[in-house]
C-alpha cells in the first residue's frame, strides 16, 4: 500500500513538519507521496528532494536577525514582504529541479488569485511551485506563474489530504498545525495578547531592515505619517495589524480543515500544540521540531495500529 503524507499550513510552526517526518522515518514510515500547503510545501518540498537533514542543520542555527535579513520590503506590491530573498535563499534547500523528476511524487496547493481557485502543482520548476504555495496574503506578494497569479494554498486546502489521495496514496497520515490556535490571540480584560511578540518582532524586522530605513523617508511622505511605525504598532489599544491578519487565517483554515476532513478523513492525523509560537518566531525553529516529534510519540499506539492493519 502506498503511504501519503499531507503536510498542512502554519507559517513558522511549519518547521515542526521536519520533527515529524524524521519521527516518521525512525519508525520506518517512509511516505511514496508527499503534498503540502503552503509551509508544508516548503519543507515537504526539501524532503522529497533529499535536503531535509541540511534544512534541520540550518533551522537550528537560524536567528533573529537571520530572519530580518531575509526580509525584503516590498513597496506597493501587494504585500509587505517581496519575498524573492528567502525564497532564492531556499532554492539551495529544494534542489531546485522539475517536479516531475522527482524520486517521490510531490504536489503543492495554491490558490488562483482571479478565481479562488484551488490548483494543484504537480508540474514544473519546485521552487515556483512552493513560492505560489506559501504566498500568506497580505505578508508575502503574490507569485506569478504561468502568466497567472497565485496566493496561499492554505485558504482553500489548508491540509491537502485530497492531493495526497488524487496522486496515488491508499493509506494518508495528515498533519494539522492549526488545531489549538483558535481562542489564543485575542487581549483579554486588557492584558497581553500572546500575538503581541509576533507582530512586533515582525514590526521590528521591517523597520530594522536596511531596505525599509532607505525609503522609509518617502514612505512617510506617502502615508503623511508623523511616525512610520504607527500602522504596524502593536502596544496600542485592541487587535493590530498581524493579529487581526493572522487570527482571520487561522479562523478560516481551521473551519476549512474541519469541513474537508469531515468528508475526507486521513487514516492517521497528527496534530502538534504550537499555539505558544506565533506567525513569524521562524527562530524558534528548534521548539517546533521537537514538538513535532512529541505529536508523533504521542500517537504511537494509533501508528503501530495502522502499521498492523497494512500488513
Amino acid at each position: 500500500m502506498k503511504i501519503g503524507l499531507a503536510l498542512g499550513s502554519g507559517s513558522a510552526r511549519g518547521w515542526a513538519h521536519v520533527g515529524v517526518i524524521e519521527a516518521l522515518a525512525e519508525r520506518g514510515i517512509e511516505p511514496q507521496v508527499v503534498a503540502g500547503t503552503s509551509i508544508g510545501a516548503l519543507v515537504g518540498a526539501a524532503h522529497v528532494s533529499g535536503n531535509l537533514q541540511r534544512l534541520h542543520e540550518w533551522l537550528l542555527t537560524l536567528t533573529r536577525m537571520d530572519v530580518i535579513s531575509l526580509m525584503d520590503p516590498s513597496w506597493l506590491g501587494g504585500g509587505l514582504i517581496e519575498g524573492e530573498k528567502l525564497f532564492d535563499f531556499f532554492r539551495d534547500y529544494m534542489r531546485d529541479g522539475r517536479i516531475e523528476d522527482l524520486d517521490i511524487p510531490f504536489g503543492a496547493v495554491a490558490t488562483e488569485l482571479e478565481n479562488g481557485r484551488e490548483v494543484w502543482l504537480r508540474e514544473g520548476l519546485l521552487s515556483e511551485a512552493v513560492r505560489a504555495s506559501i504566498a500568506l496574503p497580505g505578508l508575502f506578494t503574490p507569485a506569478k506563474k504561468d502568466g497567472k497569479w497565485y496566493i496561499d494554498g492554505g485558504l482553500v486546502n489548508p491540509v491537502p489530504v485530497s492531493l495526497c489521495r488524487a496522486m496515488g496514496a491508499d493509506v494518508v497520515i495528515a498533519v494539522n498545525l492549526n488545531g489549538d490556535i483558535l481562542g489564543r490571540h485575542l487581549r483579554h480584560n486588557g492584558r497581553e495578547r500572546e500575538d503581541d511578540r509576533s507582530q512586533g518582532r515582525l514590526s521590528e524586522a521591517l523597520i530594522e531592515n536596511e531596505l525599509w530605513q532607505k525609503y522609509s523617508g518617502r514612505l512617510r511622505e506617502l502615508l503623511g505619517r508623523e511616525r512610520l511605525p504607527d500602522w504596524l504598532d502593536f502596544r496600542r489599544e485592541g487587535p493590530g495589524l498581524f493579529e487581526v491578519m493572522a487570527t482571520a487565517i487561522n479562523i478560516m483554515q481551521d473551519r476549512i480543515t474541519r469541513s474537508r476532513m469531515a468528508g475526507d478523513p486521513p487514516e492517521l492525523l497528527i496534530a502538534p500544540r504550537l499555539s505558544h509560537i506565533q506567525l513569524m518566531e521562524f527562530e524558534r525553529a528548534s521548539e517546533a521540531i521537537e514538538e513535532g516529534r512529541r505529536a508523533v510519540a504521542r500517537m504511537e499506539d494509533a501508528i503501530d495500529l495502522l502499521l498492523a492493519r497494512m500488513k
